[in-house]
């Protein structure tokens, strides 16, 4: 069963581009290079894997750097296909060290994409999987923009490509890699774009590439219950739920999507999650709001509601925006809140809020971005006149 929301059609003229090989699976680009006529069916195999251990492990650009590929080869590559990085439009680094990059992979399609140090082995990055969102969560300043279109998994893999860049991490490291962790927590619902996105895990993941393990790789979902199962079949990864509520009608305002999945349906999807233990938690995540979620016995509640499931909660303090009703709950609260679950056994870090002063923090990414670029841009403006 699928519910993936193909948008991701593009016009006719766009069609002719050049095939980018980054976001093709090894399969994908095997066929690639037959139907190009680069190689023979029977070579394809071998040609293919050469040419992805220069996309994947060393991070190349150009086809002429393949020094074990004849030039009349690389010719026809580089005639055929693309290796191109997307525009960056705009890279911002946090007081501390969270990193932001604004990546435009089409005209009028650009997506954030938030390297935060320190989190997972070494450091995580947050990649985006759709441009804008249709969930409408109520405390989420980027629910906020309509959704444009899914990202394809060329654009996927093309946040991890941006990241490791910046940061100098080609060749892949084996070790001391700073960044260790993907987290599909960006721009919009991965599971309304499950094949692309888990076209774009099986990349990351290969072992022969960027080599991220499938247990660094979590993916979040507001609980598309139907996808759960296919997303732990196809991917093997991490789950984590976005959960902030620990009854039907407060998670019915604050998470939409529970009107059609509610909590017992939720529930019993994610007791079904393949290979669900305690060396494979689910991570729940819950927003801290004053006076909305944040009492003790709302704490008791999400103790009751999660009993038996090998979890951690990753409480979040409420991230402010423009025009938002919502208030971060105080922190004594949040630590009282945090000690109850601690007592019944459950890991519960509070997310300390990283990249709020460059509009990285969770929930504020690209809408905000816009506020802020189309403001300088009527200053600019108003100083013409």
């Amino acid at each position: 069963m699928s519910l993936t929301l193909d948008l991701s059609r593009t016009p006719a003229a766009a069609a002719a581009a050049p095939v980018n090989l980054s976001g093709l699976t090894r399969d994908e680009l095997r066929e690639a290079l037959v139907a190009a006529d680069i190689c023979p069916p029977e070579k394809a195999r071998m040609r293919a894997s050469q040419v992805w251990r220069w996309i994947h492990h060393y991070g190349l650009t150009d086809f002429a750097g393949m020094s074990d590929i004849g030039k009349d080869v690389r010719a026809k590559l580089a005639e055929a296909f693309t290796l191109a990085r997307p525009e960056i439009v705009e890279r911002q680094v946090s007081k501390d060290g969270t990193r932001k990059w604004l990546i435009r992979t089409a005209p009028g399609i650009e997506i954030e994409t938030v390297y935060i140090p320190d989190v997972g082995r070494a450091g995580a990055l947050c990649v985006s999987s759709q441009v804008g969102c249709t969930l409408n969560c109520t405390f989420c300043h980027t629910g906020t923009q309509k959704l444009v279109r899914n990202l394809t998994a060329a654009e996927i893999v093309a946040q991890v490509q941006v990241a490791r860049d910046d940061l100098g991490e080609w060749p892949s490291p084996k070790e001391d890699r700073r960044l260790s962790n993907i987290v599909f927590m960006g721009m919009g619902e991965p599971l309304y774009n499950l094949d692309h996105v888990a076209n774009a895990i099986d990349i990351i993941s290969d072992g022969e590439g960027i080599a991220i393990s499938r247990r660094r790789i979590t993916v979040s979902t507001s609980g598309v219950v139907p996808m759960i199962p296919e997303l732990g079949e196809r991917t093997q990864t991490m789950l984590a739920i976005s959960l902030h509520a620990t009854n039907d009608p407060l998670r019915d305002q604050l998470v939409p999507l529970n009107k059609k999945y509610p909590l017992e349906q939720l529930m019993a999807a994610i007791r079904a999650y393949p290979g669900l233990g305690n060396a494979r938690r689910v991570t729940f995540e819950y927003v801290m709001l004053k006076g909305v979620n944040d009492s003790p016995d709302e704490a008791r509640a999400l103790v009751r509601l999660i009993q038996g499931i090998p979890a951690k909660i990753n409480l979040i303090p409420f991230n402010p925006w423009p025009g938002t009703d919502y208030q971060c709950s105080d922190w004594k609260t949040i630590e009282a809140f945090a000690a109850i679950l601690n007592r019944a056994g459950y890991a519960s870090p509070i997310r300390t809020p990283r990249g709020r002063d460059i509009l990285a923090a969770c929930g504020q990414l690209k809408s905000e971005s816009e506020k802020v670029r189309a403001s300088a841009l009527r200053k600019a403006e108003q100083a013409a006149a």
